[in-house]
């Protein structure tokens, strides 16, 4: 695992005087100010004066032994997805510049400067969080850690909070994840992302891409640290995560669906990784998964994303159209198409879905799959719409089959240093979440050896 800061480190040298939280955010506001670094993309909007106030204010505080919780003061970056009181929310739209700014704090933007979070600022992403590759031509495109002379894909849609803290301009990221969107760019980026259970964390105060799917969640850099993140997001004790002995897991891998058009690279890195589990004393199970069949056959109009978006966008569309990204609206409009019937359809096969899913993973304490299908893409060889169209399936179709069963997941980096990046995802059914931590900090190690 790189050695780069984690939240509990920082909350160390915070209670024990070996950093504060002005230095934090400096350093932060330096690495988003670098010429030479992503800052300029990966960021719409950098709370420069608000965030070195807090920082002051949280110094004061932990001075006179009241500061909120031990991490107060360590910066985190917002999705611009989200409401923040006084700023205007943009979704990374055009659309949108002329709303007005939000009255209150998106919920979870409250819980997290109530911890004591610094919010740096607002990061970039794909237009109304409608892609798994992270393009935004509106705002810039922040490329991926990985050969970035050459210019790869992020990964969507939280594309600048994946990047944010994959080059320090943060410590933590608060993304949304509808049917990948904080664990393909945490794959893309070599960093930690979680998809939480839906219910676990309200959604109040962000613009919605599907509400049957959407979840808010963590993007950081270690399991630690987002289980941290998400504990303050749904608002629950932070309690020490104690990893589970690998010895003795219960590995499921589902054959059906998730292992089809792999990237040679996703591949070896994933192989690699199950044989270190199986070293260590995991019981790693090769199943069939028939359920998976059914997500292609309600996502064939469009599925949810597409019927709930187009609700939501319809009188957007109608006056702003022609300032979206067509690469977005095209998907959106396939909404209007969907007939209430084909709607309820989809509502019925889903909870026969998840019914069906959670009786056939129960025997198993996850799932294990690669993240996305391929490594991230050149952003130059998606310039033409049918390549981008097979890039977006293929990153998007591993981690919407989790939020299809209603389920909660986390993606782990699995390459070795200088090679292209590759998640290895842990997954189970809704509820499982604390379990998938505990998995996953025993694991994030032994899987990059």
């Amino acid at each position: 695992m790189p050695n780069t800061p984690t939240i509990a480190g920082l909350a160390d040298d915070l209670e024990n005087g070996r950093t504060n939280a002005r230095k934090l955010v400096d350093e932060c506001l330096a690495a988003i100010a670098d010429n030479s670094g992503e800052g300029a993309r990966a960021f719409i909007h950098v709370d420069v004066e608000a965030a070195i106030e807090a920082a002051k204010a949280m110094d004061r505080l932990r001075g006179v032994r009241a500061a909120p919780t031990r991490y107060a003061g360590i910066p985190v970056s917002i999705k611009d997805l989200f409401d923040i009181k006084g700023q205007v929310t943009r979704a990374g739209s055009r659309a949108l510049e002329d709303s007005a700014p939000a009255e209150v704090d998106a919920v979870v933007v409250a819980r997290l400067r109530r911890a004591g979070f610094i919010v740096i600022g607002r990061t970039n992403m794909t237009e109304f969080a409608y892609s798994g590759i992270g393009i935004n031509p509106h705002y810039g495109t922040p490329k991926s850690t990985w050969q970035r002379k050459v210019g790869h894909v992020p990964g969507g849609s939280s594309s600048g909070a994946a990047v944010s803290v994959a080059d320090g301009m943060a410590h933590g990221a608060l993304g949304t994840d509808t049917g990948g969107s904080c664990r393909i760019p945490a794959a893309f980026n070599g960093i930690v992302g979680f998809k939480p259970t839906q219910r676990r964390v309200p959604l109040a105060g962000g613009v919605p891409l599907s509400f049957t799917l959407d979840s808010f969640g963590p993007l950081a850099r270690t399991a630690q640290c987002c289980a941290v993140l998400d504990a303050v997001l749904a608002d629950e004790p932070v309690l020490p995560l104690e990893p589970r002995p690998i010895r003795g897991m219960r590995l499921a891998v589902p054959t059906t669906v998730a292992l089809d058009e792999l990237d040679d690279e996703v591949a070896r890195s994933f192989e690699r990784a199950l044989e270190a589990l199986s070293r260590q004393g995991a019981l790693v199970e090769r199943i069939a998964v028939p359920e998976f069949l059914d997500v292609g056959v309600m996502n064939t109009k469009g599925g949810f994303a597409a019927a709930e978006s187009y609700a939501w966008h319809s009188h957007l569309i109608a006056s702003r159209g022609d300032v979206y990204d067509p690469r977005v609206s095209q998907r959106i409009l396939r909404g209007e198409t969907i007939s209430a019937a084909d709607y309820i359809d989809m509502l019925a096969m889903r909870q026969s879905l998840i019914a069906r899913a959670t009786v056939r993973l129960a025997p198993h304490d996850a799932l294990v799959m690669p993240t996305a299908a391929i490594t991230p893409p050149r952003i130059a060889d998606l310039a033409d719409d049918q390549a981008f169209t097979k890039a977006n399936l293929l990153s998007l179709r591993n981690c919407t089959l989790i939020n299809m069963i209603d389920g909660c997941a986390i993606s782990l980096p699995c390459h070795r240093e200088g090679e292209a990046p590759v998640g290895l995802m842990l997954a189970a059914s809704g509820g499982s979440d604390r379990r998938i931590f505990e998995l996953a900090a025993a694991m994030e190690v032994v899987i990059r050896v």
